[in-house]
């Protein structure tokens, strides 16, 4: 009876070979690896979704700012407003006043009188 058992090939028999063993061991490691690469999609798709609300929420702002720069436009305080900051415009009987920076100062700055030991000596032998 023991030699029938043995030599009968059941399911489990077949199912507890080692060579489909080793075939589901190779489908557990695909899907695993297919799995890990799916999260790993998963979580670059959230990083994106997070993103893309920011810039909806800043692209918001900025349709709000909009709006109230047209309608500030509507009226005539506003439109004088603009008038004067970006043209520099002036009603009559006001002065209009333009700073200009000296173009000498800003390309040869002042050397530091502080600067330290190494600018003395430099300066003792020029």
């Amino acid at each position: 009876m023991r030699n029938f058992k043995q030599k009968n090939w059941g399911w489990r028999n077949i199912a507890e070979s080692k060579p489909v063993l080793i075939i589901l061991g190779f489908f557990i490691l695909f899907f695993a690896w297919n799995v890990l690469g799916f999260w790993n999609k998963m979580r670059e798709t959230s990083k994106n979704k997070e993103m893309t609300e920011d810039r909806i929420t800043i692209l918001r702002e900025q349709k709000e700012k909009l709006s109230l720069d047209i309608d500030s436009l509507k009226t005539d305080e506003g439109k004088e407003k603009i008038f004067r900051e970006n043209y520099g415009l002036a009603r009559e009987g006001e002065d209009v006043i333009v700073v200009m920076e000296d173009k000498n100062l800003s390309k040869n700055p002042a050397p530091d009188s502080s600067s330290g030991f190494f600018s003395f000596l430099k300066s003792l032998f020029k």
